[in-house]
């Protein structure tokens, strides 16, 4: 993977799509995003509460969501020869290239309201000081934050938010 990103599938011609539905398939999915896609480790509570965050402070819902467990996270991980099973990291999915750690936060905080962005020049600090930060939370984050059994089916108003909402 580069520095900062890496160039993934192309966004194919999907016209106005919003991010999925039960009737399409994971790479369907994939290939048709017309918006970022941040992937979490579902069972995680430190990542479940980060969305809601992100929810919370992103009024024009212009990020959808998906666990790392779900069939649309799977996909995107073997199709790029990632781990499917060992999470060590949020993954952002944008404009065709995805960003993994502290650069996926950080490129999430640029969209939110309020404060947030101003979060973003951070990413001028070297990537490897921000990735031993973002490490640091992420190896002690099952310890620190405890975890499910399972990914939990979303509440119906965080739900729409979803890329594949075949969750229930």
């Amino acid at each position: 993977m580069s520095e900062e990103s890496t160039t993934g599938a192309d966004d194919g011609d999907a016209g106005e799509r919003d991010g999925g539905g039960a009737d399409r398939d994971a790479a369907a999915v994939l290939d048709s995003l017309e918006k970022p896609l941040l992937l979490f480790d579902g069972v995680c509570n430190l990542c479940n509460g980060f969305v809601r965050f992100v929810v919370k402070f992103d009024a024009e819902g212009s990020v959808l969501f998906a666990p790392l467990q779900s069939d649309v996270g799977q996909a995107f991980l073997t199709r790029h020869g990632m781990a499917t099973e060992d999470f060590d990291s949020l993954v952002l999915v944008e404009d065709g290239e995805y960003y993994t750690k502290s650069t996926a936060v950080l490129r999430v905080a640029r969209r939110l309201d309020g404060p947030l962005p101003l979060l973003s020049p951070l990413r001028h600090l070297p990537r490897g000081l921000r990735d031993l930060a973002y490490d640091l939370v992420a190896n002690n984050r099952y310890r620190l934050f405890g975890k499910k059994e399972s990914c939990p089916v979303p509440e119906p108003e965080l739900r729409e938010r979803f890329a594949n909402r075949t969750l229930e």
